[in-house]
């Protein structure tokens, strides 16, 4: 991977079939311990605190996370609301059983309602979310593709929604590429983390992209460690 200004469309491993649960576990097992270590956890918090009005009384709130994996942003935005004493239902939808399982082993006391199903072939019926996120999930995905997930979100959430996804970098590929060898012990991630780099988009992109979903007003915020935090809030729902 030499040329970094047009992003990368080889498929990671993790988008194909038939992978072995126990791979996939280790997988995502370390992209917890990524998120954490690298703050991924903490911008998708504050994609959540971008969206919310503090100076009013919080009610319970419905949060989904589109491609949840492991479930691990959704446990971390748990411990962050009860810090905060705020009620959080989740929902977390993700195509793979496999990563559903997981998350269900792995945080069986989370209130949260896991889906798994192509994000479009869920239907809310009468209660939509009030925030719709993803988090190192928009990547996977063709520009036309992309599109269609940034109006499904605006569509289907209340008060707003948020990516927290990779800036495409040099810098960024080769340091995760090095950490992940010298430290991973997943193929997939030793192969995909860099790739997801590669994969990444840049913030002029960004910019096209919701302008083609016709999506005018957002914020896009650079975040260490090369990070995109891009926050949507519905007019009407600026406050709780």
């Amino acid at each position: 991977m030499n040329n970094f200004a047009k992003r990368s469309y080889k498929k990671e491993i993790l988008d194909g079939d038939a992978i072995p649960f126990a791979d996939i576990r280790q997988n995502l097992k370390e992209l917890n311990i990524i998120n954490t270590l690298l703050g991924g956890h903490k911008i998708t918090i504050e994609g959540i605190k971008n969206i919310l009005d503090f100076n009013t009384k919080i009610p319970q709130l419905t949060v989904c996370e589109v491609g949840c994996g492991g479930g691990d942003n959704l446990k971390a935005i748990e411990n962050w609301s009860v810090k905060n004493n705020i009620k959080i239902q989740f929902i977390g939808i993700d195509i793979k059983r496999e990563c559903i399982e997981f998350a269900q082993q792995q945080y069986p006391s989370l209130n949260c309602h896991w889906i798994i199903s192509n994000y479009e072939d869920v239907i809310f019926n009468n209660t939509r979310p009030d925030i719709i996120f993803s988090s190192l999930f928009c990547h996977h995905f063709t520009e036309a593709e992309l599109i269609k997930i940034l109006q499904w979100k605006k569509e289907q959430s209340t008060k707003g929604f948020f990516i927290n996804d990779l800036h495409r970098n040099r810098l960024a590929f080769y340091s995760i590429k090095f950490i992940t060898q010298l430290f991973s012990r997943s193929y997939l991630v030793k192969n995909d983390a860099p790739l997801s780099v590669a994969r990444g988009f840049i913030t002029l992109e960004w910019r096209k992209l919701f302008q083609e979903a016709g999506i005018k007003k957002y914020i896009i915020q650079w975040k260490w460690a090369f990070r995109h935090l891009i926050i949507f809030k519905h007019e009407a729902a600026a406050t709780i």
